[in-house]
C-alpha cells in the first residue's frame, strides 16, 4: 500500500514538471511586435556605468527603433529580429533617469534606470 501512494506521488511530480517544461521550452511569442527595456546604472567607487539593453520580444522583426537617453541622446537601428537582443552604451551627457525606445507598429516604452543588487565582497561593492 506505502509503495502505491509514493509511485502515485512520483508519477504526479513528474507530471506536473513535465508540464512545466513543456510551456516553458515551447513559450512563444504572444504579440507580432513587443519589445523588451532593461537600462542599468551601476555606481561604482570611482566612475558610474550604465548600459541599456533592448530585445525584441514579438514574433515579428521590429523596424525604425529609436533608443531616446534624454538631452537629446538617442540611438536608432534599422531592424531588430525576433528574439534578437541589442546591448547599447548611452552618452556622456545622458541624464541616467529614463531611457524611451520607440519602434514602428506603436512600439512605445519608457523605463527607469535601475541599479543592481550590491553583494559585500563583490567587485564594484
Amino acid at each position: 500500500m506505502r509503495h502505491t501512494y509514493l509511485f502515485a506521488a512520483i508519477g504526479g511530480a513528474a507530471v506536473i514538471i513535465t508540464i512545466f517544461l513543456l510551456f516553458s521550452v515551447f513559450a512563444v511569442a504572444t504579440q507580432d511586435y513587443a519589445v523588451s527595456v532593461d537600462p542599468i546604472k551601476d555606481n561604482q567607487y570611482l566612475f558610474n556605468t550604465a548600459r541599456v539593453t533592448v530585445a525584441n520580444t514579438g514574433r515579428l522583426p521590429l523596424t525604425n527603433i529609436v533608443v531616446n537617453y534624454g538631452n537629446n541622446s538617442a540611438d536608432k537601428l534599422a531592424i531588430l529580429s525576433p528574439g534578437d537582443r541589442v546591448l547599447l552604451s548611452p552618452p556622456d551627457n545622458s541624464s541616467l533617469k529614463s531611457v524611451t525606445v520607440t519602434a514602428d507598429h506603436g512600439i512605445a516604452v519608457t523605463k527607469d534606470y535601475r541599479t543592481p543588487l550590491k553583494i559585500p565582497g563583490m567587485m564594484g561593492s
